[in-house]
């Protein structure tokens, strides 16, 4: 059963192999997503983040998700060197966590009922689990230049993949060491690791990091990068090519 819907400002698919399925199932993901965003969207004014933003929530006021997203936002800068920082001119806008974390959220709420082949796609970043007709999940790496293009397509089974890239939002990734400086030199960072929330947020900080980020990447363990130039060159980790689907 598989099913796609507009949440968080991105089409949202929830793909579940296993045929014991309901539509009630995937009706709880899709729950899940929304009240995410009624929490952290920054485009609507009555949201947790929102609030924060406009001084009408206090730090006391905060729910245990906001300060356990906002922990984990905190810990990821430190993580990164700096690269990854939600918070610019005073504002705060934790997109760049909070999606990989609500996809392996909504992963983690179909493992507990028992599903074990599924694929939680918000955005094109995906957490995969088990198998799709007997064989890993295919999931394509889209050309910048060429949306309908992929330049690789990746086999993944219980892993995570995300992209950050300008190609649909523009300039929303920023440099922290240069606030005012737009990031030219990289189109498009896609990065592996065992759960979504890994790739995510890493991918974001690598982008953060221009062309530098591919090697920041290479010395994290658990993690693979994918990396495309502004000149439309690839480069990538060490150990990424035997994800690469050869057929």
């Amino acid at each position: 059963m598989k099913h796609t819907r507009l949440l968080m400002g991105m089409p949202i698919t929830v793909e579940v192999v296993d045929p014991f399925v309901t539509q009630e199932d995937l009706d709880k993901v899709f729950s899940y997503f929304a009240w995410v965003d009624t929490i952290f969207s920054t485009y609507k004014t009555t949201s947790d983040i929102s609030k924060i933003n406009h001084g009408e929530l206090s730090p006391a006021q905060y729910s245990d998700t906001m300060r356990a997203v906002l922990t984990l936002s905190e810990q990821t800068k430190e993580e990164t060197d700096g690269y990854f920082d939600i918070q610019r001119d005073g504002v705060y806008d934790p997109s760049g966590i909070v999606k990989g974390w609500a996809i392996r959220n909504a992963a983690h709420q179909l493992e507990v009922r028992g599903f074990r082949n599924f694929a939680v796609d918000a955005g094109g970043d995906i957490q995969v689990a088990g198998h799709k007709d007997g064989h890993p999940w295919r999931i394509g790496i889209r050309n910048p230049f060429h949306r309908t293009e992929h330049v690789k397509v990746l086999t993944l089974t219980d892993q995570g993949v995300a992209t950050s890239g300008t190609t649909i939002r523009g300039q929303h990734i920023y440099d922290p060491y240069h606030p005012g400086k737009a990031i030219l030199d990289v189109v498009s960072i896609t990065v592996l690791a065992t759960n979504v929330y890994d790739a995510d947020r890493f991918a974001t900080a690598a982008f953060a990091m221009g062309t530098r980020g591919i090697y920041f990447l290479e010395k994290v363990a658990g993690l693979e990068g994918y990396m495309i130039d502004a000149q439309g060159r690839a480069t990538f980790t060490s150990g990424f090519e035997r994800y690469v689907c050869h057929q």
